[in-house]
């Protein structure tokens, strides 16, 4: 064995190594989240929930407070923001959040986005050390797609923290992804390193590939935005018709922002990414091309791709439309990420083509 050769298998097991310690410290991670949710969902929730329906809150959310300073200057409070998806909808301001406002539930919540921007940097190490193992992209295969896409996942979600956006609550189901997918791409889709199959040698790679698992990142984020947006809103259907949640029920739902703020945020999310998804098909065409000598080929991979693209217009079509927004559009949304899921890991695995890359 050569001194590269030797070089690129030491990098591979670091690469190893540190996809197992990513996983440690999101399981970590994974217990400080159920931590915050559980420290927080005492008292201070339920007296929050119950300020918030007095008549006396209501009133004082419709005008903004004035409080006296010295020198007789007035000054006008900001007023509590409603946020609302569409006319006619209920005004529900947003919930505490994961930690119900409580301190301890804080400190956890901050201690498990600590622990979820480490093991985010120990990921982030092991793709690349991948990489210079086999000094290429890392993501010529679905293990290599998976810690990738995970990392990706993680990423954005620290980014929205980082842009002061309300996603805290986002933490607990992704980290919990996050574990689901490397658990199965380190035991069912490990594939040592190797190099690439002819087709794949092209800066298509970088270009193509990479928008795919940032646009599967963000799609995902929204999906969990619209599962959680489902829940809410039968929440906030139950209460307004006189309907008593159970204790646990309660807890959780009324930590979360609105009904009508996950569903704007969630539309957002996937109008933002949609337009990069539509680029990240046309570079799979054009480099197809190059591969292949023709743009289109119907090949299963090409098809599922274009039913993704088809399923996610619908959505923001339907978003733009009177009769199909709110929970009608949601179900279109959570189709064409059911959509993407399966041109990943269905069209991989359990169906032949050009794009048979799996390596499982």
């Amino acid at each position: 064995m050569n001194l590269a050769a030797a070089t690129n298998e030491s990098l591979a097991e670091a690469s190893n190594v540190l996809i197992y310690s990513s996983m440690a410290v999101y399981t970590l991670a994974f217990f400080a989240h159920i931590a915050e949710w559980v420290f927080g969902s005492r008292s201070k929730v339920g007296r929050t929930a119950a300020a918030l329906s007095t008549p006396s809150a209501k009133a004082s959310a419709a005008a903004p407070a004035v409080k006296g300073q010295a020198g007789g200057t007035a000054v006008l409070e900001r007023p509590e923001v409603i946020t609302r998806s569409a006319a006619g909808t209920r005004d529900v301001p947003d919930g505490p959040g994961a930690a119900g406002g409580t301190f301890k539930g804080d400190l956890y919540g901050r201690i498990a986005v600590s622990l979820t921007v480490v093991a985010f940097l120990v990921e982030a190490g092991g793709v690349i050390t991948r990489a210079l193992s086999v000094q290429r992209a890392p993501w010529a295969n679905m293990y290599e797609f998976s810690i990738t896409f995970s990392t990706v996942a993680v990423g954005s979600y620290l980014v929205l923290l980082a842009l002061k956006k309300n996603v805290r609550w986002i933490g607990l189901p992704l980290v919990t992804t996050v574990l689901l997918d490397l658990g199965i791409a380190v035991t069912t889709l490990y594939t040592d390193s190797d190099q690439l199959v002819p087709a794949l040698h092209s800066y298509w790679l970088w270009i193509h590939v990479s928008t795919a698992i940032l646009c599967g990142a963000v799609f995902y984020l929204g999906a969990v935005g619209t599962i959680l947006y489902l829940f809410r809103d039968s929440y906030e259907n139950k209460l307004a018709s006189g309907g008593t949640p159970g204790k646990f029920a309660s807890s959780v739902m009324e930590r979360l922002p609105s009904a009508a703020s996950l569903d704007k945020f969630s539309y957002r999310i996937n109008a933002a990414v949609f337009p990069l998804w539509t680029f990240t098909i046309i570079a799979g065409a054009i480099w197809a091309g190059d591969a292949w000598g023709r743009y289109w080929g119907w090949d299963p991979k090409e098809v599922w791709s274009f039913i993704t693209w088809v399923a996610y217009a619908a959505y923001l079509h339907a978003r733009a439309t009177a009769g199909w927004k709110g929970r009608k559009a949601a179900y279109l949304a959570l189709v064409a990420f059911a959509c993407w899921l399966f041109n990943y890991y269905g069209v991989n695995i359990f169906v032949s083509g050009l794009h048979s890359y799996a390596g499982v």
